[in-house]
């Protein structure tokens, strides 16, 4: 390990447009039809924490709050907000944070477009959702190597989740999947594993998933999983780099997946549909009534609009359903019989449970199921966080480490998680350690409570730490990652740094966090060398740390 300090370096703050750039990217990339996700004619693209996308122009405007799975339909709204001078304003958020936003009194959009009916439902607590309709129907499934499928014995023929089961207890399969508690694509596919591992059951009880032996079969089903996400979108671009065999993820995004595949002549995935656990993701749009008729009247035109048997067409191009009966004659050359893609195939979802029920699987899936977490957070204590910038930080940590906090969110740690903590200035302050204990967790934020910010910012070295500790652990017994947060530059050793990762071979992602004038191509370069992802908290440092603790 370098042993030199670093002196930090202030540049002017660039990081505002690379990040738009990523998201940019990373929307034309997540198309479920492999079209991209450009705004269509007359649209602008605008970036906030939120995600934002404003399509068309004009002095009216529809505010909806949706899923990142619907940035592929960005060219079909562009069209009728051209065509009826308006503004479509689409903020993308996780079907969760969905839920939680339409439960709050003051609801800044006119509209709701989660993946499943479950959040919307679950999140109307105030009952101010109507006109709810179903824009388009996505299972959700299993796409593996085609080679691997076929050693598998699954090409061709029906699979349960036992036959999956069967496959990751031999050692023959690993996947990667979103975290069943941050993106719809994860609960909905748990939720299937749950149905099919409980036996003889129309709808799943909490005393099912409370069974020893269908908790048994879940973890070893989940200890399948070697990359999580906390968005589906982000999944399959991570799939695409390279690094996995199989991903659980909705049929459109496994299209989209399988065309820059073999663009880059390389193996595509072979889809299975889970015969008993098959769940569907049902896209609702629905309106939020907060007493604006003109508001309400446009919501209903571009509802029938989406629902119109032309754009209804439109959207099965890329790569969704809209019945669960098949798919039209001429939109039938999408879904490839060679990928294992069955457009005649009548979907037979089973039954999502009540909301109780659902919560209840939630919380045992973050606390007692879910393959262990090893998280190492690099947090910088250098000088220039001193007032607000500590101030965010140790809101953030109070979120994640006081436990009763932290299962707000379902990002509560289980038994077996283990969580350090480098905080670092220009140097390493000192390395802190817990297991998944409430008291112990409470004691890391107690140590933080303490530190001073202070000096330079090295988080090369800090990183160079972590990954050390890491080293002290069998990998392959957790979902590993090294978060770091920095609000400047470090020194540009990265070449030194990229030698060293490289070496160490183990592959454990770096996601970061922005934050002050923190230089987002350094932190960038990072995430393209660990296939992770930058996390820009400059305008909510508290968020982005809830947002990056999904994805491990």
């Amino acid at each position: 390990m370098r042993k030199g300090k670093w002196v930090k370096k202030f540049f002017g703050r660039a990081g505002a447009l690379l990040m738009a750039a990523i998201l940019v990217s990373a929307s034309a990339l997540a198309g479920c039809g492999g079209s991209g996700s450009g705004g269509g004619s007359g649209s602008q693209e605008t970036v906030s924490s939120g995600r934002s996308t404003v399509l068309g122009s004009g002095s009216k405007k529809i505010r909806i709050l949706s899923g990142s799975e619907n940035r592929e339909l960005e060219p079909v709204l562009s069209q009728y907000a051209d065509k009826n001078h308006l503004q479509i304003e689409m903020t993308y958020e996780g079907s969760l944070d969905i839920m939680r936003d339409l439960g709050e009194k003051d609801f800044a959009y006119d509209a709701v477009w989660p993946a499943s009916s479950i959040w919307m439902n679950a999140g109307d607590s105030l009952h101010r959702v109507k006109h709810a309709q179903s824009i388009a129907i996505n299972p959700v499934v299993f796409g593996i190597r085609k080679s691997l499928a076929q050693e598998l014995g699954f090409v061709g023929k029906e699979v349960s989740v036992n036959d999956i089961l069967d496959a990751i207890m031999a050692g023959k399969l690993r996947f990667c999947m979103t975290s069943a508690t941050q993106s719809n694509s994860g609960a909905s596919a748990y939720l299937g594993f749950i149905q099919a591992l409980a036996g003889d059951t129309d709808v799943i009880q909490k005393e099912d998933v409370e069974k020893q032996e269908v908790q048994d079969k879940l973890r070893e089903l989940l200890s399948g999983i070697d990359r999580s996400s906390g968005s589906s979108e982000w999944l399959r671009d991570m799939f695409v780099k390279g690094g996995c065999d199989a991903m659980v993820n909705y049929e459109c995004l496994i299209i989209s997946a399988n065309k820059e595949l073999e663009q880059a002549g390389q193996e595509p995935l072979y889809v299975i549909y889970p015969y008993d656990g098959l769940s569907i993701a049902d896209s609702p749009l629905g309106y939020v009534d907060q007493g604006d008729k003109e508001s309400e009247e446009r919501f209903l035109g571009l509802q029938e609009y989406l629902l119109s048997p032309d754009v209804q067409s439109q959207i099965q191009k890329t790569g969704r359903r809209t019945a669960y009966t098949g798919i039209n004659e001429e939109n039938k050359s999408v879904f490839k019989s060679e990928w294992g893609l069955q457009p005649d195939r009548v979907l037979s979802p089973f039954k999502f449970p009540d909301w109780s029920v659902i919560e209840e699987c939630l919380n045992i899936y973050q606390s007692q199921l879910r393959k262990p977490s090893l998280t190492v957070y690099c947090l910088d204590y250098s000088g220039s966080m001193q007032g607000e910038g500590n101030e965010q930080l140790m809101k953030a940590m109070e979120q994640l480490l006081i436990q009763e906090n932290a299962e707000k969110y379902f990002l509560q740690a289980s038994a077996d998680d283990v969580t350090i903590l480098v905080p670092f200035d220009n140097s390493v302050r000192d390395v802190y350690r817990s297991d998944g204990d409430a008291q112990n967790m409470k004691a890391l934020y107690d140590t933080l409570q303490s530190l001073f910010p202070d000096g330079g910012t090295d988080m090369y070295t800090a990183m160079e730490q972590g990954l050390q500790e890491m080293k002290n652990y069998d990998l392959s017994k957790y979902n590993p990652a090294l978060i770091v947060m920095t609000d400047g530059q470090s020194q540009d050793y990265y070449d030194q740094f990229e030698e060293e990762y490289l070496q160490d071979k183990s592959g454990i992602p770096i996601f970061s966090i922005m934050y002050g004038d923190a230089d987002s191509q350094q932190l960038d370069q990072l995430a393209q060398l660990s296939n992770a992802r930058v996390f820009d908290g400059r305008e909510d440092l508290v968020g982005a740390f809830q947002k990056v603790r999904g994805y491990n």
